[in-house]
C-alpha cells in the first residue's frame, strides 16, 4: 500500500527590517515562502501549487502580506489615528442610544465633539447611518469599547472617555441612570487609573462649560 498525501513546506527567502503593525515599532522580519507538496510515505516529492509569500515578524511572530513592507511608521500611525476616531465616534453614538432614544441636543453634541475632540467632520446623514447600524447590531457601549480600546493608546482612551461623558450628559433632561452606570464602567473597561478617569471627566466638564 502506497501512502500518498500532501504537506506544506515553508522556507525563509530573505531577512530585513520593517515596521511591524502589531509591535508598533521597527522590527526584523523573515520573508517566507509556503508551498504545498505531494508526499509519498510522508516524504515531499512534487510541488503541487504556487508558493505563497508572507512576512513574519521575528519579535511577535505575526504574519503579514508582503504589502506590509511598504508601510512606514508615519503611515501606520495615520491609519491607526483614523481608525481610532471612527471607533470613538461609534462608541459615543452607542452611549447616546443606551436609553433607546436620541434628542436634538444629543445630535448637536455628537456633531460638536466629533469636530472638537476628534477633528473629524460628522454630518446628520452619516450620524443617521451610524445610529441605524448601532440599533441593528444591538451591541452595548461597554462591550464595544472593551473590544476596540485594546488597541488604543492611553491618550486615546482619555479622549474617548471625554466624548462618552459629554454625550451621556447631553440630554436636556437629567442624564439617565443607565448612561451614568455605563460611564462608570468605563474606568475598568478602558483600564484607567482613578486619577486618569477623574482628570478626563474634569477636562470634559471644561469642554461642556465652554
Amino acid at each position: 500500500m502506497i501512502l500518498i498525501g500532501t504537506m506544506n513546506l515553508t522556507r525563509t527567502r530573505e531577512r530585513g527590517d520593517f515596521f511591524c503593525p502589531t509591535c508598533a515599532t521597527p522590527q526584523t522580519y523573515r520573508l517566507r515562502a509556503r508551498r504545498p507538496f505531494l508526499t509519498i510515505y510522508f516524504i515531499p516529492t512534487v510541488p503541487i501549487g504556487a508558493a505563497e509569500l508572507f512576512v513574519q515578524c521575528d519579535r511577535c511572530r505575526s504574519s503579514w502580506d508582503t504589502s506590509v513592507l511598504t508601510l512606514d511608521q508615519a503611515a501606520h500611525e495615520q491609519v491607526q489615528a483614523e481608525q481610532f476616531r471612527d471607533e470613538a465616534i461609534r462608541a459615543a453614538v452607542l452611549m447616546t442610544l443606551e436609553d433607546d432614544k436620541i434628542s436634538e441636543n444629543e445630535v448637536q453634541t455628537l456633531i460638536h465633539i466629533a469636530d472638537l475632540i476628534f477633528d473629524r467632520s460628522l454630518d446628520r446623514e452619516e450620524l443617521g447611518r451610524l445610529c441605524s447600524i448601532a440599533r441593528q447590531s444591538g451591541i452595548r457601549t461597554s462591550n464595544y469599547v472593551l473590544t476596540v480600546s485594546r488597541r488604543w493608546t492611553t491618550h486615546q482612551r482619555l479622549f474617548a472617555l471625554q466624548a462618552l461623558f459629554l454625550v451621556a450628559t447631553a440630554s436636556e433632561e437629567k442624564a439617565s441612570t443607565k448612561k451614568l452606570a455605563v460611564l462608570a464602567q468605563m474606568r475598568d473597561v478602558m483600564q484607567l487609573t482613578d486619577r486618569e478617569y477623574k482628570t478626563a471627566i474634569d477636562d470634559a466638564i471644561e469642554y461642556q462649560v465652554a
